[in-house]
């Protein structure tokens, strides 16, 4: 089965992005020309479906409004919205006892790609099954509860769980706001790291950022990258 929806206008996100840099002389951010795969619960003004995995959403939201927040974040600093990678259908809710790991019924059952027969885990599984088996250079995902760690986990992947409110929540569909939080997962601590700086920050949306921002450090995490941090390790 299919771990993602592809974007059937991502080429011509990526060509407008090579126009604007080639007149400016300079790339639009940190991830210029980067292909992302989100979780099937983002929201993105384009022609993609949000849909949480059911058919029940499926073409609801042809006339969604405007991106999610981080999705502007993500547009902003050059990304290309690559596609929606498939999770577990309403993070699992839609039954707490009879649906596997990595399930949905629009894309059947995830894959982990290291072992067919062990579980993906996790809601973000189609995120992590994605990176790991090189579909997309980088992902989005979100955690209520173990949802990024998880898969992350399961698939030998890099994931980042940021702190509630850090990450903007606008625009996603919801499980619980004390607990949601969006975060990357890659296949490096690097690039987990620069999806990081781009994501984070206030959004007028999501008022629980305001406060957030403040715990930010100046200079962005980048700067705290160690090229040899796990030597010895």
């Amino acid at each position: 089965m299919e771990d993602c929806s592809v974007n059937p206008e991502a080429a011509d996100e990526a060509d407008r992005n090579r126009v604007d840099s080639s007149e400016t002389g300079s790339f639009l951010g940190e991830l210029h020309g980067i292909p992302v795969l989100l979780k099937d619960t983002f929201g993105t003004k384009d022609k993609l479906n949000t849909t949480a995995g059911s058919y029940a959403l499926l073409g609801s939201d042809s006339e969604v409004r405007r991106d999610a927040g981080v999705v502007e974040k993500l547009r902003n600093a050059g990304a290309i919205i690559l596609g929606k990678a498939s999770m577990i259908e309403w993070y699992e809710f839609r039954s707490l006892s009879g649906v596997p790991n990595g399930w949905c019924a629009r894309s059947g059952q995830g894959v982990n790609p290291y072992c067919p027969s062990g579980s993906p885990c996790g809601s973000s599984s189609g995120c992590a099954i994605s990176v790991a088996a090189n579909m997309a250079a980088v992902s989005l995902g979100t955690e209520t509860h173990c949802s990024i760690i998880c898969p992350a986990d399961h698939n030998s992947v890099v994931r980042l769980k940021p702190t509630v409110g850090l990450t903007s929540w606008a625009g996603i569909i919801p499980m619980t706001p004390h607990w949601d939080t969006v975060g990357p997962i890659c296949r490096n601590v690097t690039d987990a790291v620069y999806m990081l700086d781009v994501i984070v920050g206030s959004d007028p949306r999501d008022e629980v950022t305001t406060e957030a921002a403040k715990y930010i450090p100046e200079g962005g995490y980048k700067q705290f990258l160690v090229e040899d941090g796990l030597k010895g390790k």
